[in-house]
């Protein structure tokens, strides 16, 4: 069975010969520099160039011999660039280790030593403070604004780092991802899954700043209509084109947004239906109607237990990362809940306490506990509860994935 195979039978909720794995298949099932370096090193693999495609969470290439190691069945739209020199240039972290980055990040240094972006109105977007791993978003084009027409929206959110920063690396024409994505099809039998974002709830947050945005949907709820009707028809311009284009060589489309928190959902269910899930319905269907193979995936954190008969109803076939530590959230319960109607793309190892803390030996019976869980009749996934942080020592990662084999 080939790993495309695999990921289609989880789709189709039918059990493989093996329990398909992702492993740096999209931006949140990923390994960051610093722990993917010391990975290679306990694998006896060469020293090779370290590809830094998403700048903000610090994220790496995974090169074809730790996939092939690892044995994932999901590569990204993009990743392969790594072997395209033209799209890098050398970079330092603070610590001095040399990488690549992409060519198109404006990056700069100020008098404390902190790393900053720049915009494309050459303003900061974000920072990397010394001895910090991450870049944290410092510029919300609407945090002071009495915009009630957003007539610039496209300019406006593309200021937000999670908008500019290109990740990963793609050429600016979409016609051109696409002729990338088809030779990416055809030379691979992995499942190609291609972030396209589409986010609602995020952008929000991302353009007034989330304590601010949270108060409007409550307070000036039209307002926050006309912002997510701008949002939208940015967004429906670009999902067309890209079904258009790159559609047809993809096997998954990724969508984000961060839905929940720790406790539960950010918003109540109510206001989902009413706000939200009518405008994912809209983009779902273009989906559906202009790639009929193409299977919807969300990114979505936290604690979503009570928004997914929505999202389910709304047309997503499966999410990420499945964060089983949240409130409602435990395997159990949601492969009860809901295992034959959305497909369960991560849960397989909790990354905020046992991959960071556990023992190999710890990790080894939280992996199997946990996939026995969720592979039962197919409708799964296998990936860490989002992406390898910095501080994961390299045994623990291999206990995981080997506990899967």
């Amino acid at each position: 069975m080939t790993h495309r195979q695999r990921i289609t039978q989880a789709f189709n909720f039918k059990q493989s010969d093996k329990v398909p794995l992702d492993f740096g298949g999209h931006r949140s099932s990923g390994i960051a520099v610093q722990a993917y370096k010391r990975l290679r090193e306990y694998l006896g693999l060469k020293p090779s160039e370290l590809y830094i495609y998403d700048v903000v969470q610090q994220l790496t290439v995974i090169e074809d011999d730790v996939l092939d190691i690892i044995g994932t069945d999901v590569i990204m739209l993009g990743s392969e660039l790594y072997k395209e020199a033209t799209f890098w240039k050398e970079w330092k972290l603070h610590d001095g280790t040399e990488v690549k980055i992409p060519k198109t990040i404006d990056i700069r240094t100020n008098a404390d030593g902190n790393y900053y972006i720049l915009s494309p109105k050459g303003k900061p977007s974000c920072i990397q403070k010394k001895d910090c791993l991450y870049f944290e978003q410092i510029l919300f084009p609407y945090m002071e604004s009495n915009d009630e027409d957003f007539a610039t929206i496209e300019k406006e959110m593309n200021e937000i780092m999670w908008w500019h920063i290109q990740c990963p690396p793609n050429p600016k024409t979409v016609e051109e991802q696409g002729r990338i994505a088809k030779k990416l099809q055809s030379e691979t039998d992995r499942a190609v899954y291609g972030i396209f974002g589409g986010g609602l709830l995020e952008p929000g947050q991302q353009a007034f700043r989330m304590d601010n945005f949270l108060m409007e949907l409550a307070a000036n709820p039209d307002r926050c209509e006309r912002f997510l009707d701008k949002l939208m028809a940015f967004h429906m311009k670009n999902l067309e084109q890209y079904l258009e284009h790159v559609g047809p060589y993809l096997d998954v489309i990724g969508f984000g947004d961060d839905l929940g928190m720790q406790t539960g959902s950010q918003i109540s269910p109510e206001m989902f239906e009413a706000m939200f899930k009518p405008r994912y319905e809209k983009m779902w269907r273009m989906v559906k109607e202009k790639v009929p193979h193409l299977k919807i995936c969300l990114h979505c954190c936290g604690s979503i237990h009570n928004l997914l008969p929505s999202l389910i109803n709304a047309g997503m076939d499966s999410f990420n990362p499945v964060q089983i530590s949240c409130y409602n959230m435990e395997p159990v319960r949601l492969k009860k809940d809901f295992g034959d109607k959305v497909v369960f793309w991560g849960g397989g190892c909790d990354t905020s306490n046992m991959l960071s803390r556990g023992t190999p030996r710890q990790i080894e019976e939280h992996v199997k506990n946990n996939v026995e869980i969720f592979s039962k009749g197919g409708g799964f996934v296998f990936q860490q509860v989002h992406n390898i942080l910095a501080d994961v020592p390299p045994e623990n990662i291999l206990a995981m994935f080997n506990a899967l084999k």
